[in-house]
């Protein structure tokens, strides 16, 4: 952060989530600006800035991170870009939110995030789903043990991916593509907030359901098992137009039934049933962004930490992999495997 307490902004791709979400998140923040966004294609970024009130546009990567206007970036660009970027911002002494999956290897997402330790700047994962106000009431729920011990959890995520959004997600898979690296790491970051639980073992298997190309997978269905001995199934998919969305986490004294709350809108309800009634639980509906961006600048002031911390990106893309290994080797493949740990 400047000195006036400031926070320039330089978009690290002119996206469609920057365009649809994070400028506006930004610019609700009292001390937020977007200072200037970098395209390779300079048409592009020429129009995006124009379209969108931003002051500047960089095609090259060392120009946004040397403006002097900008002291945090957020990086939207394709999957494969993610880790030399945050490396090249870490060492502009920059701060970083970085899309999802943070890297195509969990190896390159520890580099990420240690680079960003070492240079002493705030580090944070763009997964807005834990932001959600269903979520957040799911999460406070389970810990006041209103559901007694959780021992199953079933999230669907199975959706259909518009056109505008398809591109290099269904036929480039150097570029990480793929519904796993879409979408189901943020169904494992849901999973780990709600559930203060982290994986350790995934058995899953993917589908060419005849959206993406050879090579890709546009579905996938998973059961995972927590350290706590629940399990989670998860189904994502390109291609389900009509099924809506949903999180469920069941326990020995109640359930917890959230429907239309994996999205990026704030939306949905969550209703807690017991033996003895069911009830909707209140829920203020925010824009999940805002949240974000909001703790964001709270962690650069050094009063709070990311929403989704680097460590947070890590491990969900730790399960993402596993789950990719498990369908390509056909075998249940652990955590430990990816992250190293006893």
């Amino acid at each position: 952060m400047s000195t006036s307490g400031r926070v320039g902004w330089g978009l690290i791709g002119a996206s469609t989530i920057a365009r649809e979400w994070i400028i506006d998140a930004i610019r609700a923040q009292p001390e937020g600006e977007v200072a200037a966004v970098l395209s390779s294609d300079a048409e592009r970024g020429k129009r995006f800035a124009e379209e969108n009130g931003i002051a500047r546009s960089h095609t090259r990567l060392e120009d946004i991170l040397a403006d002097p206007a900008v002291n945090a970036v957020y990086i939207s660009t394709t999957n494969e870009l993610h880790c030399l970027q945050t490396l090249a911002a870490a060492r502009a002494k920059k701060h970083v939110l970085c899309e999802k999956p943070l890297a195509l290897s969990v190896a390159d997402a520890r580099r990420m995030v240690e680079a960003c330790r070492e240079a002493g700047v705030v580090m944070g994962t763009n997964h807005h789903l834990r932001n959600a106000a269903t979520h957040r009431a799911m999460r406070e729920a389970i810990k006041a043990g209103r559901i007694g011990r959780p021992v199953a959890a079933r999230v669907f995520h199975a959706v259909y991916l518009p056109p505008h959004l398809q591109g290099w997600r269904i036929d480039k898979p150097e570029a990480g593509g793929g519904v796993v690296l879409d979408i189901t790491v943020h169904d494992a970051d849901t999973l780990r907030f709600v559930l203060d639980d982290e994986p350790v073992e995934v058995t899953a298997l993917g589908q060419s359901a005849g959206l993406a190309r050879t090579g890709l997978e546009d579905g996938s269905m998973a059961v995972v098992r927590f350290r706590s001995g629940l399990l989670a199934q998860v189904h994502d998919a390109f291609t389900v137009r009509f099924a809506g969305t949903g999180f469920e986490v069941h326990g020995s004294e109640g359930s917890l039934v959230a429907r239309d709350v994996m999205t990026q809108r704030p939306i949905g309800e969550v209703q807690l049933r017991t033996e003895a009634d069911t009830e909707t639980l209140p829920v203020e509906h925010e824009n999940l962004y805002e949240r974000a961006l909001r703790r964001f600048h709270a962690a650069i002031r050094g009063e709070d930490q990311p929403a989704a911390t680097g460590e947070d990106g890590v491990r969900s893309l730790a399960l993402a992999v596993a789950l990719q290994r498990s369908a390509r080797e056909g075998r249940r493949v652990t955590l430990d495997e990816l992250l190293g740990e006893s």
